[in-house]
């Protein structure tokens, strides 16, 4: 059996269906939506038939999803069953090979994407797809690149239809407490590094760094690296990492994962140490941005994060971000920094991205 496949971003298998929502959010023809899309869609006579979603988001996350699941429903009638795991990615890999996959499955990984079209496991998406993503989508064209693989058969098709997509390089942290303390926003890495030993002279920690996440603990790490490859190299540098021509022992790979470890592995900028680094849930790292006094001044992570924030957080107020900088010295990797990263396959397929993104 083979699936279909929406990139998406990452996030216990639930086997069963979530109940629907009691009523739509959003009263169809009211507010700023196109409901020509919704009224389309009730041409389309599902009732009976089940629907099979496989993905990452649990959570508040979920509940966003299930949002618009419930308009699918109510137009087509048809059952939606949306599941999740922790170990998602594995778990669709699994499900795929034994030939019970869901019906969509979206996944965050071109690598893992190409390997699934590889293998004849995924049917593409038609020509309508892809021109509607090029015609609605900023840089259109590179995201139906970014989706397209080759089958089993050697031909390129596009396959991934992104949703969902999460912006990456941001530095998390509370505007009361930079005030209180009197730190300014940094622009550059050079400013980043003296922010951060002005923190430690304070008696504070300028981080918190956590990289679990089940079977796919430590794609947080991955996206430090990355980040941090953008800025010490050129962008050819990256583009061969992508493609593993550059490997992971090159000099500039192992130069990128060091310079991560100058962060996470310092046990005086880390809430926790570098022991709690490993152990900390990624959902769980930015906790010590919000305590009295704050364990942590900043946290780096995608814009999915704030869902994992304490209830009642607002963006913008109690929580605000500020772009991972690059190196005033090496003004060559500052361009590429902000740009989605991938246009050809990953061999590199255990971290969620986006989006994040990331893809």
């Amino acid at each position: 059996m083979k699936t279909y496949l929406l990139c998406g971003t990452a996030a216990l298998v639930v086997l069963m269906a979530t109940p629907a929502a009691a009523e739509l959010k959003y009263k169809p023809g009211e507010g700023p939506f196109n409901w020509a899309n919704f009224e389309d869609l009730k041409k389309v006579d599902l009732k009976g038939e089940t629907l099979t979603i496989f993905g990452p988001w649990r959570g508040d996350d979920e509940a966003h999803v299930q949002v618009v699941l419930e308009y699918f429903r109510e137009a087509t009638g048809a059952e939606v069953k949306y599941s999740s795991s922790e170990n998602y990615e594995q778990q669709a890999v699994i499900d795929t090979e034994a030939g019970s996959p869901a019906n969509i499955t979206i996944l965050p990984q071109p690598g893992l994407l190409a390997d699934l079209a590889a293998k004849g496991h995924l049917v593409p998406l038609t020509g309508d797809d892809a021109k509607f993503v090029t015609d609605n989508y900023g840089a259109g064209a590179s995201w139906v690149a970014l989706g397209s693989f080759k089958g089993k058969d050697g031909a390129s098709a596009f396959y991934a239809f992104p949703y969902k997509a999460d912006v990456k390089s941001l530095v998390w942290y509370s505007p009361e407490n930079f005030k209180d303390a009197g730190y300014e926003i940094p622009n550059t890495m050079e400013e980043l590094t003296s922010l951060q030993e002005k923190i430690v002279a304070d008696g504070g920690k300028p981080w918190c760094i956590g990289l679990g996440s089940g079977g796919a603990t430590g794609w947080p790490a991955t996206d430090w690296v990355e980040d941090i490859m953008l800025r010490t190299q050129p962008p050819e540098v990256y583009d061969k990492w992508v493609t593993n021509e550059a490997k992971f022992d090159s000099a500039e790979v192992v130069a990128a994962i060091e310079t991560f470890g100058s962060f996470a592995k310092n046990d005086a900028l880390v809430d926790g140490g570098a022991a709690g680094v490993a152990s900390v849930d990624f959902r769980d790292s930015p906790k010590g941005l919000f305590s009295s006094p704050p364990k942590c001044y900043m946290h780096r992570q995608a814009s999915f994060i704030p869902s994992f924030f304490p209830e009642g957080t607002k963006v913008g107020e109690d929580a605000d971000f500020f772009y991972f900088p690059a190196f005033a010295s090496k003004p060559i990797s500052a361009a590429r920094c902000w740009a989605p990263a991938r246009s050809s396959p990953s061999p590199r397929t255990r971290k969620p991205r986006a989006p994040s993104s990331n893809i």
